[in-house]
């Protein structure tokens, strides 16, 4: 029965005012039985105009947008006659099928076009213009779209993310929502990434008791997940034990028989630190341990000296015009004869005149190389600085997302290796054990490993920090730079990281050097102070294009964050125009012109470079584009990334930030720019 103060309104979606893609919620023109037009609020996932709608809410004044109609509850109901199916396709709801292909579609079969797409796709090819492939192809989208939408309703039903549903439907398909009411913790598969409290509160809204072994399951594996963003790969099982007790409400009898439960079953291992008992999940067990083997293989290896191994040298000093370190010298011997090196040191000593030493001798020796840095701004910047091609880990290993399971993987391998004599990677603090892992499994066993990187910089977004480990161990050949260069030494940034790193605070009242310091007594004039420097002083003052500034942040939030600093400084540096086209999406606008960066690797996105239309896929976190168009016809954003455009949907947007301003994690890896702004 409905309460007093709930209506229910009928009608189609007219417009789509405004819709978030992660959350659901949207803003709707709908237009009732009686021809009046009212506008409704509230979780809708994935609204399409020409849908029927019954929806039960209750009406609100609003101050800024006036009366409207919150919804509480919703029903699809799919459109019945063919002017309605035709409104429905023609607002392209359906991949493939715009409103000339709808009319095609609805004439030949009318009212029941939506049936022969659920039933009977292959009956579409019986229509000029669409072959068998498509037909299949639309049928299959036309079911994924209606299953995605009943499994978002009943997770927003039971208070789940909507986008949650997306990634569900798309692992278990059409038996999603019976296999969650049978076990409701298959939300906490790795591939999810589902809240653990959202995912706990539904299954015991569907009746799971407190002391249910796959709660408390669930319970366990979520605890060295969760850990594992803060950088632990195994957690020890006393501690494991105890957070887990805590976290359900449960006693530590319960959990450790559970523990040993998923012992048995291999979804733990159990291993011993010191005195202590730890446990990891099975896939970083594996990837710490074979990383530890083939490091200490490659480190055992030896080659012999190669002839004139001095001439080599100095032919490799010269091509750079200088004069090598004793410590640079010992890098560079220890690189023509051993199967691994570890090469590490603060800025300013000289790790990029040691790579560009080492590719020249690798050169001379006659050896492949192949570059690589874990992220597209590091593999960017070291190619500019040592003329070679370089690229991202993911790239150069062939990442990609397997179509069938929605898994990563990765095309080389043992059974494929990389074609090289001689493996470099650069910035190696960002690496964590798991991409580590992939890489040494595609580097061939015959090949020299070097690995440059610094230890003082930020640790790995995933578990683990090894070049910190390797360092630490004192197993593996390894240089470290001390010297700070001459050059290097007339730079203040250079210097006051040092001071930084030893504990003493930097120099701030030399304004005649690259590094000057600002104060501001609030977040507001901080903001303020940054918007100057971008906009004016740097520009007119210093003669550097506003293009080429980069601000940094230690946080997204606050007034000095980069959230609040990207819409400050969109407005100032590329302000809307008639001659800009722009798309909203939550609470961002992506227009002509902008500065954006992927934030989550995608496998599967394609590009193409225009120059010579070579085509290919693959956007990783933290690459940086230009939004070069915005498409309202065929509802794609395109970005240039260096020299390769891709194009997202306006679903995919979500992949997608402002990149005026960006944190310091995000930015880490990339010296190439001339001027950064610090908050």
């Amino acid at each position: 029965m409905n309460q007093p103060d709930l209506e229910i309104l009928q009608g189609i979606v007219q417009a789509i005012v405004f819709q978030n893609y992660d959350n659901g919620y949207a803003v709707l023109r709908l237009r009732l039985e009686d021809a009046q037009t009212v506008t409704v609020v509230g979780t809708v996932p994935l609204p399409a105009v020409g849908e029927r709608l019954m929806v039960t809410g209750k009406w609100s004044n609003h101050s800024s947008y006036g009366r409207q109609f919150e919804a509480e509850f919703l029903e699809r109901l799919m459109p019945q006659t063919a002017i309605e199916i035709l409104t429905y396709l023609s607002g392209r709801v359906i991949k493939g099928v715009g409103p000339k292909i709808a009319t095609r579609i609805v004439e030949k079969f009318g009212d029941q076009t939506l049936l022969i797409m659920e039933r009977e796709p292959e009956r579409l090819a019986e229509i000029a213009g669409i072959s068998d492939k498509k037909a299949q192809e639309i049928g299959e989208e036309f079911r994924l779209q209606v299953g995605m939408r009943h499994l978002m309703e009943f997770f927003t039903l039971h208070h789940l993310p909507a986008e949650l549903a997306v990634k569900t439907y798309r692992l278990y398909g059409e038996s999603a929502m019976d296999l969650l009411y049978d076990d409701p913790y298959l939300l906490m598969d790795e591939e999810l990434d589902a809240p653990f409290g959202a995912v706990d509160r539904f299954a015991i809204n569907l009746g799971i008791a407190g002391d249910d072994p796959r709660r408390i399951n669930a319970g366990i594996l979520f605890e060295l997940r969760y850990n594992q963003s803060a950088g632990h790969s195994f957690l020890p099982e006393d501690k494991l034990i105890d957070a887990t007790s805590q976290l359900l409400g449960v006693g530590i009898a319960t959990v450790d028989d559970c523990v040993h439960n998923l012992l048995e079953a291999d979804l733990l291992v159990r291993d011993r630190l010191a005195d202590t008992q730890i446990l990891y999940l099975p896939t970083l067990y594996r990837a710490e341990t074979y990383c530890a083997r083939r490091l200490l293989g490659h480190a055992h290896k030896t080659f012999y000296e190669p002839p004139a191994l001095q001439k080599k040298l100095r032919l490799a000093a010269q091509s750079s015009h200088l004069e090598y370190s004793p410590q640079q010298t010992l890098a560079l011997r220890q690189a023509a004869t051993s199967g691994l090196l570890v090469i590490t040191g603060g800025p300013g000593t000289g790790k990029t005149t040691i790579l560009n030493g080492i590719l020249s001798l690798y050169d001379q020796m006659g050896l492949r190389c192949v570059l690589c840095a874990p992220t597209g701004r590091a593999a960017k910047r070291l190619t500019e600085v040592t003329g070679w091609d370089a690229s991202t880990i993911h790239r150069l290993l062939g990442a990609g997302i397997d179509p069938h399971t929605g898994k990563l993987f990765f095309a080389k391998d043992e059974q494929d290796p990389l074609k090289a004599d001689a493996v470099i990677v650069d910035e190696m603090s960002m690496v964590d054990v798991e991409l580590l892992h992939h890489l040494l499994k595609a580097t061939p066993e015959s090949a020299r490993l070097i690995l440059v990187g610094d230890p003082d910089q930020l640790p790995p977004v995933g578990p683990g920090f090894p070049f910190r480990d390797m360092l630490r161990s004192n197993m593996l050949p390894s240089v470290r730079l001390t010297e700070i260069f001459r050059q290097a030494q007339e730079s203040l940034i250079v210097m006051n990281a040092h001071r930084v790193n030893r504990g003493e605070m930097p120099h701030l009242r030399d304004v005649k050097s690259d590094f000057f310091f600002l104060p501001g007594r609030s977040e507001e004039e901080v903001a303020r102070t940054i918007m100057g420097l971008c906009t004016t002083r740097l520009p007119q003052k210093m003669g550097i294009p506003a293009d080429q500034i980069q601000v940094l942040c230690p946080t997204k939030k606050g007034a000095a964050g980069t959230v609040a600093l990207n819409k400050l400084l969109q407005r100032a540096l590329n302000p809307p125009s008639p001659t800009k086209q722009e798309k909203a999406f939550g609470d961002t606008i992506f227009r002509e012109g902008d500065r954006v960066m992927q934030i989550r690797n995608n496998y599967d996105l394609l590009w193409t470079k225009p120059d010579d239309n070579t085509i290919g896929a693959g956007i990783f976190n933290g690459d940086v584009g230009i939004v070069q168009t915005v498409d309202a016809a065929t509802e794609q954003v395109k970005v240039l990334f260096d020299d390769r455009v891709a194009a997202y949907d306006f679903t995919q947007l979500n992949e997608l930030e402002l990149a005026y301003a960006m944190t310091v994690h995000k930015s880490q890896g990339s010296g190439a720019t001339r001027s950064l702004v610090k908050s």
